[in-house]
């Protein structure tokens, strides 16, 4: 059957604005005027009026989480409560209440943020959530998901101690012969490979909860970051896989399959996984690694020592032959290669791997990028162009940043980093929101990549990287899709393309740039089907 939608304001990405298109059998057969997409219909079609609301393709959000997403829908949402440490407890406290969960339950929370504490300023200890409860075990994670804190009564279940052997590229802090509790980067890994995993069919639940979550962003697309978030990641690609199966994905994901030993990536790939495999809904994407943590936490890995903290450079989560070694074995055999990137110094380590593989191993069109590209100077946007690599940037990241990058890393390098214009004009810069780190908003994303402001105002932050309208469209939509080689599938309204749109209630365009955030998403379509409705 023919759906013919007339009467709309639709930007089509690639091809201008039109006014009308038509889906039949899941794809775009047309895109143009209100008179001739009717010339398209027959007995059985259907006509729908837009009433002038605006329409574009399928947002796509290049980078995040969704696995963790759903993990973290059924947490105590820290993100509400995070203006002072009083207040992180109390909610914790509410939680366990409301929920009614009983002595000896794991309670989990995420997304409080020490900067925005007004009550302290560190992070909280294991004796703050001690005050919450000592008979239940409780771990709440830092909004940036590089730190990590747990009370008394998970140290002692998980049977952690002061004299453990330290972990490389993580940290846990030991004061006075005892672990106060905070845990940073890979040494999360003690906590969460002891912590109670979920089965395939829990992970089923969180999956779906988290899509239909992000369909009523307008996300049709995300390239996700899941497998290392339980300790076997071969049961998330059965739950994914599954989920295909059954036909409940309403979400085209693209898996940035995240390793962080070489033999387990030899397994992944000797199984016959590799970038491009898989179906429409579930495909396998890059290897994912993590070169340093986050700015937030003062783990991002720096040249030179952050300016707020003269005694600290980062955390370097590999060594540049690990690195290396990753990479070169990963390109070697065909597979697009991302690394998380923050500080410079990383950005440094990734683009001195990718030279090398790519002089050793020549290849063409390979996509590889960095993700995050947050802290960079003016020879490594450079490389970006030389190389040819994807940049996956977070335009969001800017709503807290903005507040803390001059002191983080000093006036000089602040001014060459979050660099959203120069990355778009020399690679695809393709936009995302690390979500859970952010809530997966991308109006509200859009709203910083055009405004260079915090979504309160502050700034702005070098309006010179600012981008158009337009170009932050395309951010989360075409160039999504190149940064999964499927620009020809999806990523624009257009003749032959998979029929995913979403329908906004009024035209980023035309409103007032600082007033995007608040468009309001009427319906979200995936291959035409209407996954989400306001």
């Amino acid at each position: 059957m023919k759906t013919i939608y007339i009467n709309g304001d639709v930007y089509t990405v690639t091809q201008g604005f039109c006014e009308a298109f038509v889906v039949q059998d899941n794809q775009f057969i047309y895109a143009g005027t209100n008179e001739e997409a009717l010339r398209h219909a027959d007995e059985a079609s259907a006509v729908i009026d837009l009433e002038n609301k605006f329409v574009t393709a399928g947002f796509n959000d290049s980078h995040m989480h969704v696995l963790n997403f759903g993990y973290t829908l059924n947490m105590a949402n820290l993100a509400t409560a995070t203006t002072s440490l009083n207040d992180v407890l109390e909610c914790l406290k509410t939680y366990i209440q409301k929920n009614h969960i009983p002595e000896g339950s794991w309670v989990k929370g995420r997304g409080w943020n020490h900067d925005f504490f007004n009550d302290v300023h560190c992070f909280p200890t294991r004796y703050d959530l001690d005050l919450v409860s000592t008979q239940h075990p409780i771990l709440i994670t830092r909004a940036c998901g590089h730190v990590l804190v747990c009370n008394s009564k998970a140290i002692e279940l998980l049977g952690l101690t002061p004299d453990m052997e330290s972990v490389v590229g993580g940290e846990f802090e030991v004061v006075d012969n005892e672990l106060n509790g905070v845990f940073k980067e890979n040494a999360l890994n003690l906590i969460y490979s002891k912590v109670p995993q979920p089965t395939v069919d829990e992970i089923k639940t969180m999956l779906v909860k988290a899509f239909h979550e992000l369909n009523t962003y307008g996300i049709t697309s995300a390239q996700s970051d899941d497998l290392v978030v339980f300790e076997n990641y071969k049961d998330i690609l059965q739950a994914f896989k599954e989920l295909d199966q059954e036909n409940k994905m309403t979400i085209k994901l693209y898996e940035q399959s995240h390793f962080t030993k070489l033999d387990t990536l030899k397994e992944f790939l000797n199984d016959g996984y590799n970038t491009g495999k898989g179906t429409e809904y579930f495909k396998i994407g890059p290897l994912k690694l993590m070169a340093d943590g986050s700015l937030g936490a003062r783990t991002a890995l720096m040249s030179v020592p952050y300016a707020d903290d003269p005694t600290r450079t980062g955390v370097q989560v590999f060594t540049q032959d690990e690195l290396n070694e990753m990479v070169d074995y990963a390109s070697s055999h065909g597979m697009q290669v991302a690394i998380h990137s923050i500080g410079d110094k990383s950005a440094d380590m990734i683009i001195e791997a990718y030279e090398r593989t790519l002089t050793k191993h020549p290849r063409t069109d390979h996509r590889h990028g960095i993700v995050h590209c947050q802290i960079t100077r003016p020879d490594i946007l450079d490389k970006f162009k030389q190389l040819e690599l994807q940049a996956y940037i977070q335009s969001i990241f800017l709503d807290y940043d903005i507040m803390i990058v001059e002191d983080r890393v000093g006036h000089e390098r602040a001014q060459t980093s979050y660099a959203f214009k120069t990355l778009f004009d020399v690679s695809h810069a393709s936009n995302g929101s690390d979500c859970p780190v952010e809530l997966p908003d991308v109006l509200k994303g859009m709203q910083c990549a055009v405004t260079r402001c915090s979504t309160h105002g502050q700034g702005p932050y070098i309006p010179s990287q600012a981008l158009s309208v337009e170009e932050a469209i395309q951010s989360f939509t075409i160039h999504g899709a190149y940064a999964s080689f499927e620009e020809n599938l999806k990523g624009s309204i257009e003749v032959g393309k998979a029929a995913d749109f979403v329908v906004l209630e009024q035209s980023p365009f035309k409103t007032d740039k600082f007033k995007i955030k608040d468009i309001k998403v009427c319906a979200t379509y995936l291959n035409g089907r209407c996954v989400y409705k306001n």
